[in-house]
């Protein structure tokens, strides 16, 4: 791909949220993570799972925000790849780290339908998790969600567009933009 089409590309984008109000998002998600969930879980370290490849700027944005020791550990689900439509979800890499016992806080950087994370969730649960929340950066505003499962902590609500920045991305492009942005067209 040529840096100057994905340039256009991004010229053409509509910022939805600026970065200094996810900042302030951040923020106010590590208080009520500390607030709410670490006075729970009391005097445990809990074990925090990064869902790559978008959570990783989330999770990076967030975890410096959090004052607490933690575990930390990665897994990779796909339902995209690199398309820009989900498909049939695979498990790519699963945590190294048991999770008997652990209370366990799932990091992604949006919450769209829900599948990929509602599954990441049961599949903790499965693997003898003691508690299991999770944070996403966004959560796209429409009636296709999954039933009865939602995220615990959530950044910002967008309207439903097609979403890059702040670890989504179009292509496997634009994950690391400050802010969340819209794009108005594609390259297909």
């Amino acid at each position: 791909m040529q840096a100057s089409r994905l340039d256009a590309l991004l010229a053409s984008a509509e910022c939805l949220v600026s970065a200094d109000t996810m900042n302030a998002a951040y923020d106010a998600l590590a208080v009520q993570i500390e607030q709410d969930w670490v006075s729970e879980i009391q005097d445990q370290v809990p074990l925090v799972l990064v869902v790559m490849s978008g959570g990783l700027v989330a999770a990076g944005k967030l975890l410096s925000r959090l004052h607490y020791p933690l575990e930390l550990d990665y897994l990779h689900v796909t339902r995209y790849g690199e398309a820009t439509q989900g498909g049939v979800l695979r498990w790519l890499v699963r945590p190294r780290c048991s999770l008997a016992k652990r209370h366990v806080l799932v990091v992604d950087d949006i919450f769209d339908e829900g599948i990929t994370l509602q599954e990441i969730t049961e599949s903790c649960l499965r693997d003898g998790a003691a508690s299991v929340r999770s944070v996403v950066a966004v959560n796209k505003d429409h009636p296709r969600k999954v039933e009865h499962f939602k995220p615990d902590y959530v950044g910002v609500t967008v309207e439903d567009r097609f979403l890059v920045g702040e670890g989504m991305d179009y292509r496997g492009y634009f994950r690391s933009l400050n802010g969340i942005f819209a794009l108005t067209s594609t390259l297909d």
